[in-house]
């Protein structure tokens, strides 16, 4: 690989994860889901697992735009950064793992979210996009009870 091919590829892993970065800034303002959707495909996946899964521009509209209901506040921290970018460089796997502060809007209940996302993400018409945003949750718990005695919230309540 030349030194152009090389930086070519540095490029786009920056522009990954900035593409990352803008998903957590509209998350943690407000959850805009008309500039969420933008950075999807149109057959874009969110995948949480026990959280859900979201697939195509109405479905991912309809999730984003319903999280304010649940979410009075969520502050997204992504870490530990891995960007595979493919062989002919139009897609890449991305994992990060998701450290959240978050409010429930119903209870005004302070609560931790962690987990690990895997994000399949493709080259379209010179634009990097989410095709898959998979996120396993670790825990999901009250912070003044912590993950060792509440994992797992029950949000039906």
């Amino acid at each position: 690989m030349d030194l152009e091919d090389r930086l070519e590829r540095a490029e786009n892993v920056e522009k990954i994860r900035n593409l990352k970065a803008r998903y957590c800034d509209l998350c943690d303002e407000g959850y805009d889901a008309d500039g969420l959707c933008d950075l999807f495909t149109e057959d874009g996946v969110w995948d949480g697992g026990s959280l859900g899964v979201f697939k195509g521009r109405e479905n991912l509209h309809n999730f984003f735009s319903k999280l304010p209901e649940t979410l009075s506040l969520a502050i997204h921290h992504v870490t530990n950064s891995s960007i595979l970018i493919s062989d002919d460089g139009l897609s890449a796997e991305a994992r990060w793992y998701l450290i959240q502060m978050a409010t429930l809007k119903k209870d005004n209940q302070a609560v931790w979210l962690t987990g690990r996302y895997v994000d399949q993400i493709v080259l379209r018409e010179g634009s990097w996009n989410f095709r898959h945003v998979s996120l396993k949750a670790r825990f999901f718990s009250p912070y003044d009870k912590g993950w060792a005695e509440v994992p797992f919230m029950d949000l039906t309540r």
